[in-house]
């Protein structure tokens, strides 16, 4: 879940860097960004829950998917759905 920095509160430091609370959230938005390769990112890319990708490889009807379980058995990996 990404929660959004309080506005009361600065999101860098004295000397410029990011505050920890910014930080992650920069890094979680990053996260959610689309992903593409060729295939099926099933059981080969690792990912967050609900990172997107696209096959740029696929068909017409096969080159989107999702990551709808964030793991499988453990397994970032796994946990794909095509939509």
């Amino acid at each position: 879940m990404i929660v959004t920095p309080p506005s009361n509160v600065s999101i860098v430091d004295e000397e410029g860097f990011m505050r920890e609370l910014f930080r992650d959230f920069t890094f979680k938005v990053s996260r959610l960004s689309l992903m593409s390769g060729s295939g099926s990112p099933e059981g080969v890319v690792e990912a967050e829950q609900l990172r997107m990708y696209m096959d740029t490889a696929g068909t017409a009807s096969a080159i989107m998917y999702v990551k709808r379980d964030a793991d499988i058995g453990g397994d970032k990996t796994q946990g794909w759905i095509l939509i």
